[in-house]
C-alpha cells in the first residue's frame, strides 16, 4: 500500500498516456445527460469528475452507486460503467439497463465480466492496468472520466494539463505531502474523524473518509458545507473531545461558505479542541483536488501504521462478497 501510494503520481502521468491512446468510437452526440455507475474505489472517479467539471458540463452528470440507473436514461444518455475489476455485479447489472434503454455506454475497467460483454456487444471501452485494490487505482478511472467526456463532447477544457502539472508537483512535494499525512494521522489517532468541505469539493472528502475506512479501519463521517449549517450544526451540542474535525478548504470556495466554516470553527471549539483545517495547494481547481487526495491517501497509511493494522486487508468485503456470490 505505501508504494501504490507514493506512485499516486507516475499513475496520473500513466493515466494520460492510457487516455490519449484508447479508441473511442464516433461521438454521434449531443447527449443530454450523463451517468456514472460504479461503487466505491470504482466510483469514487466519477463523483469527482462530476464536480470538476460541473461549471463547464454542457449537460447534467450524474453517479448512480446501485444495482439500477433512474428512468430517464435513454437513447440520449451517455453511461459511463466504471469497475475496476469488471465484477462488480451492482455496476454489471445497471450496465445491463443502459444497454436494454439505447443508451450510449462507455466501459472503464481493467477486465472481468465487464470487459468481455464490451467487447462482445461492441461497446466503447478503456482498459486500465489490474492486479491491484480499486482504491489505489484511482489516477486511472479518474483521468478516463475526463478523457470520456472531452471525446463526447461534454467538456472542452485542457484537463490533461492541470493532472501532468499536479503529477509534477505532487512528485516533486512528495515528502512534504508524506510529512503533512504523518503529522495529520498523528492528530486523529484516538479520535472520531469528522470532514468538512464545501459542497462543491464533497466528493474529495468522501475520498478520505472511504480511505479512512478502508485502510485506517475507522469509522468516520462527513459533511458539506453550506447543507450541514441547516441541520448538523445543531448535533454539534452532542460533540465532545473525543471528535477531531478536519476542513478541507479551497481558496476558491464561496465567500460565504468561507464565512460559515469560519463561524462553524467556533461552534466546534465549544465540544473539541481537535479542530484542524487543511488547505489545497494548486494552479486550478483539479489540481487543489488532486493534492487533497494524496494527502488524504497518506494520512489513512500513517493512521494505519500508527494503530498496527494491515492498510490492505478488506476480509469483511470479502466475505461479504462471497455470501452473496452463494445466491444466485
Amino acid at each position: 500500500m505505501f508504494d501504490l501510494i507514493r506512485d499516486f503520481p507516475d499513475h496520473l502521468q500513466e493515466a494520460l498516456s492510457i487516455g490519449r491512446n484508447a479508441k473511442l468510437g464516433t461521438p454521434n452526440g449531443p447527449y443530454t445527460n450523463v451517468v456514472v455507475t460504479g461503487l466505491g474505489g470504482s466510483g469514487i472517479g466519477g463523483l469527482i469528475a462530476a464536480q470538476a467539471v460541473a461549471g463547464e458540463a454542457t449537460c447534467p452528470i450524474e453517479v448512480y452507486s446501485n444495482y439500477y440507473l433512474p428512468a430517464y436514461v435513454g437513447k440520449g444518455s451517455l453511461v459511463i460503467a466504471c469497475s475496476y475489476s469488471g465484477n462488480t455485479e451492482e455496476t454489471l447489472a445497471a450496465m445491463k439497463q443502459a444497454m436494454d434503454k439505447g443508451a450510449r455506454v462507455v466501459c472503464i475497467t481493467s477486465g472481468g465480466t465487464m470487459l468481455d460483454t464490451a467487447k462482445a456487444k461492441g461497446l466503447d471501452h478503456i482498459v486500465i492496468p489490474g492486479g491491484n485494490p480499486p482504491r489505489t487505482m484511482l489516477a486511472y478511472s479518474l483521468t478516463q472520466q475526463f478523457f470520456v467526456l472531452k471525446h463526447f463532447g461534454i467538456i472542452k477544457s485542457d484537463f490533461e494539463s492541470s493532472v501532468s502539472r499536479s503529477a509534477e508537483q505532487l512528485k516533486s512535494n512528495q515528502a512534504a505531502i508524506q510529512a503533512e499525512g504523518k503529522e495529520l494521522a498523528g492528530k486523529l489517532f484516538g479520535k472520531r474523524a469528522v470532514i468538512y468541505s464545501e459542497a462543491s469539493t464533497e466528493a474529495v472528502s468522501i475520498r478520505f473518509r472511504q480511505q479512512l475506512n478502508e485502510n485506517s479501519k475507522e469509522l468516520c463521517w462527513h459533511h458539506a458545507i453550506p447543507e450541514m449549517n441547516h441541520n448538523e450544526l445543531v448535533g454539534w451540542a452532542g460533540g465532545d473531545k473525543s471528535i477531531a474535525v478536519v476542513i478541507f478548504r479551497h481558496k476558491d470556495d464561496h465567500e460565504r461558505s468561507q464565512m460559515r466554516m469560519e463561524i462553524n470553527k467556533e461552534v466546534f471549539a465549544k465540544y473539541t479542541p481537535n479542530v484542524y483545517e487543511v488547505w489545497s495547494k494548486g494552479d486550478d481547481r483539479l489540481e487543489r483536488q488532486l493534492y487533497l487526495i494524496h494527502l488524504g491517501d497518506w494520512t489513512s497509511w500513517y493512521l494505519a501504521e500508527k494503530k498496527g493494522v494491515d492498510a490492505t486487508e478488506i476480509g469483511v468485503i470479502n466475505m461479504l462478497k462471497g455470501k452473496l456470490a452463494e445466491v444466485k
